[in-house]
C-alpha cells in the first residue's frame, strides 16, 4: 500500500444540479399534461439528471506512490501502458490501456485546474506511459520518462516552408552575403547614408 499523495473527489455542483433537473423534469411533465410540446424539454432534463447525478456519483480517485485507486480498483502504476484523453477537461476523461490489454475508462468530474492536477500528478508518476498533447489539445502519443529511461525521443518538426522555397530563400541569402549588404551587428553607422 502506498503513501497517499492526492485524493480527488467529484465536484459538489453536480449534485446539486441533479435534483435542480429533476425538478424542471417534473415541472415540464406537469406543463406536458396540457401543453404536449414540454414533454421534449421534460425528457432532455430527465437525460440530463442521469448524467450529471452519475458524475455526481462517480468515485473517488487517489494518487499514490505505488499505485492508481479510483474507488476500489487499485492500479500500480507499472501496470499503466498507456494513457489517451479525449478533449474533455471538465470533466477530465481518460482512457487507460493495462499492458494485459484491458482497457478503462477514468472519469474525475472536476473542475478545469483539478483535473490538470490530476493529469500531471499521473503523467509524473507513470513510467513510460505515453501521454501527449495533439493541436487539438486532447493527448496522444509522447513519452513520458523518468530517471530510469532518460533517452527522449525527438519531437516531430513540420516544415515552415515548401523545398522549393527554402531553396529560393537560400540562393537569396547567399547572393545578399556575396554582396555584402547583409547587416552586421556591429556596423550598423556603415548602412546609414
Amino acid at each position: 500500500m502506498g503513501v497517499l499523495v492526492s485524493r480527488y473527489r467529484p465536484s459538489a455542483q453536480y449534485l446539486p444540479a441533479s435534483v435542480v433537473a429533476a425538478l424542471l423534469a417534473v415541472f415540464s411533465i406537469w406543463c406536458g399534461l396540457r401543453w404536449p410540446a414540454a414533454l421534449v424539454p421534460a425528457a432532455l432534463f430527465v437525460v440530463s439528471s442521469a448524467i450529471v447525478r452519475y458524475l455526481g456519483t462517480r468515485p473517488v480517485i487517489e494518487v499514490t506512490e505505488s499505485d492508481l485507486r479510483i474507488g476500489s480498483r487499485c492500479v500500480p502504476w507499472t501496470e499503466i501502458e498507456q494513457i489517451n484523453s479525449t478533449a474533455w477537461t471538465s470533466p477530465l476523461i481518460l482512457n487507460i490501456c493495462l499492458k494485459n490489454g484491458e482497457r478503462f475508462r477514468l472519469i474525475h468530474p472536476g473542475d478545469v485546474q483539478s483535473g490538470e492536477k490530476l493529469l500531471r500528478q499521473i503523467g509524473r508518476r507513470l513510467r513510460a506511459v505515453l501521454i501527449g498533447r495533439s493541436p487539438s489539445g486532447s493527448y496522444s502519443e509522447e513519452t513520458i520518462f523518468t530517471e530510469d529511461a532518460p533517452v527522449r525521443s525527438t519531437p516531430a518538426k513540420y516544415p515552415l516552408l515548401r523545398s522549393e522555397d527554402e531553396a529560393e530563400v537560400e540562393e537569396m541569402y547567399q547572393r545578399l552575403k556575396a554582396m555584402g549588404h547583409l547587416d552586421k551587428r556591429g556596423s550598423r553607422e556603415d548602412h546609414h547614408d
